[in-house]
């Protein structure tokens, strides 16, 4: 994933006390639910379709569909708390993490931590993209 273009970085967005910032997702009924941890606060679309209308359905993983994407400025909206920075890099983490998460089941989650985000997002080229889930 490339680098922010600006001065502006993630390390300069993120406190560094939040790195025990998880998100787990799993399925309800059939609906894909996100919730961040500590303190399992649910994730919503809302926010991220004021800036991007990609699927006012909701979310999705496992895949490069417009759910993912949803999913992925959402997450790098409530990360980062920076509107520029998540609307850069969205599709990158869209493709590089979100549509390899992985839970088909009812009983199946995936978890995304605040520092496998920030592996992420501060990759370097020919380092691996994905954190292991």
């Amino acid at each position: 994933m490339s680098r922010p273009s600006d001065t502006h970085s993630i390390e300069q967005t993120h406190p560094a006390s939040d790195c025990d910032i998880a998100y787990v997702g799993y399925r309800q009924s059939g609906q894909a639910i996100v919730e961040k941890c500590p303190g399992q606060e649910r994730l919503t679309p809302e926010r991220s379709l004021a800036l991007v209308n990609h699927s006012p359905s909701g979310f999705e993983w496992g895949y490069g569909g417009s759910g993912p994407a949803q999913l992925a400025l959402a997450l790098l909206l409530d990360y980062t708390d920076d509107e520029a920075f998540a609307l850069d890099q969205y599709q990158a983490f869209k493709t590089e993490v979100v549509s390899q998460l992985d839970c088909a089941g009812s009983g199946e989650r995936w978890r995304l931590t605040g520092p496998e985000i920030d592996a992420v997002l501060h990759e370097t080229p020919g380092e691996p993209a994905a954190p292991s889930i």
